[in-house]
């Protein structure tokens, strides 16, 4: 939290020098609210091909949002990212914030504002029923974990298993595929996401625990302090009314610990 605080502090006045207009004035002006999700992360933003809407955790939180700023939860526009994709989407104004399962990190604190954190996750490993993988002490030289481009969860297990491979691949579908194909004996990302993988398909499942904190937050145009301030005001809120709760418990299937 110290860090999402620090974060955003420190650059009054940078967004309005580089880009003019504020981002909330722009949301205001457009009668829109425009926001980086992810299309391919059950529970958090999946994209249903049969009815082209996208569902799940962040797009709640992102509706909360647009219904705050503009009195109406359907005034949003909802554009994919990825993990690679979604910081230079949102510097080039392509979209007014990220809400997409993004571990605060001081690196991207470097590059973007963020806002409170929304969302404790813990990076966990995701395995096929019956493998000999159990826990990260279970990952060794012989080992290729699975993991996607942009994220921190590739770095992450190198940390702690030097000895191991770690196969990138463009986005969680094609790393889920690529782990059914037998590409790798594990995947790793936030349990949260893993955990919507293991739902889609009961012959995974998530084992060993957490070994990292990967707390989320909304990104936010670096020095836009004014929006960054503003999305505080609305996830306190959420929080305050047990709305977020609500979201929480439809998505996750349990109460949040600890908000």
């Amino acid at each position: 939290m110290v860090l999402a605080l620090a974060a955003c502090g420190g650059n009054s006045g940078e967004a309005s020098e580089e880009g003019g207009e504020s981002t909330l004035a722009k949301i205001e002006d457009r009668d829109k609210f425009v926001v980086g999700v992810k299309f391919d992360t059950n529970l958090f933003g999946l994209k249903d091909p049969a009815s082209g809407e996208v569902n799940g955790f962040d797009i709640d939180i992102a509706k909360a949002i647009a219904g705050d700023i503009l009195g109406d939860e359907e005034k949003i526009e909802f554009v994919e990212v990825t993990s690679k994709t979604r910081i230079p989407l949102l510097n080039n104004g392509k979209i007014d914030a990220i809400i997409a399962t993004m571990t605060i990190s001081e690196e991207r604190a470097k590059e973007v504002n963020f806002s409170d954190v929304y969302f404790e996750a813990g990076q966990s490993l995701l395995v096929e029923k019956g493998s000999d993988i159990q826990s990260i002490d279970d990952v060794d030289g012989d080992t290729t974990v699975l993991a996607v481009k942009g994220a921190t969860s590739g770095a992450n297990l190198l940390e702690l298993k030097p000895e191991a491979t770690v196969l990138e691949l463009e986005n969680y579908q094609e790393a889920f595929l690529a782990l059914k194909a037998g590409q790798g004996q594990a995947l790793t990302t936030d349990n949260s996401i893993l955990y919507g993988m293991a739902e889609q398909d009961d012959n995974y499942e998530v084992v060993g625990g957490t070994f990292t904190d990967e707390p989320y937050g909304i990104a936010i145009k670096k020095g836009d302090d004014e929006f960054t301030e503003k999305v505080n005001e609305v996830l306190a809120d959420l929080k305050e009314s047990g709305e977020y709760d609500a979201i929480y418990e439809e998505w996750i299937g349990e109460s949040p610990e600890g908000e």
